[in-house]
Parts: structure tokens; sequence; C-alpha cells
């Protein structure tokens, strides 16, 4: 299992993917992660997940996905990774049971 865990003002986010599922984040209604945040696309990004590593690939959002600072279009993440969408910044992590 796939943990994402930031902030957003005071409340504390906590996204959880378990191996072989793929989620979509943004701000409509229909996203899998609703991430109602500055620059954030209405679909955003999709993140899948399986047992290595996550991926995530960019939706042709407006203002772009980041992961270690730097904007990708399709990308994989790994433990202690940083994902940003919009100004909302995640930090990857892998739950071992």
């Amino acid at each position: 299992m796939w943990i994402l865990r930031g902030s957003h003002d005071t409340e504390a986010l906590i996204f959880r993917l378990v191996n072989g599922t793929s989620k979509t984040v943004g701000r409509a209604p229909a996203a899998d992660f609703k991430l109602d945040a500055a620059l954030v696309s209405r679909v955003h990004c999709r993140i899948t997940a399986d047992h290595e590593a996550l991926s995530v690939e960019d939706l042709a959002s407006t203002n772009g996905t980041f992961v270690n600072g730097q904007r990708i279009g399709t990308q994989r993440l790994l433990d202690g990774d940083r994902l940003k969408i919009g100004r909302v910044e995640l930090t990857v992590e892998q739950v071992n049971h």
C-alpha cells in the first residue's frame, strides 16, 4: 500500500492507494481524490500503484504536475518523493504489511 501525505491549509491530507489501483486527482466531483486547492485542474493527474512504485501521469493540467521540483508528463514515484499538484505538496510513503 502507498500513502500520499501532505497538508492543505490546516487540515491533514492523506490519500491511500492499494497496489494494483489507479486513481485520478483533481477538483472535479468525479475525481477519485478530490483536491480543491489553488492551481489544481478539474482532473489534474492519474496515480497508479504497484508493489514497487507509484506512477503519476499529468492529464493535460493547466499548471502542471511536479515531482521533486521538476515538471513531468509521466513519472515513477518512489518512497520519499515529493509530488506537487497546484500548490499542494504530497510526500510518497510506502507502507509494508
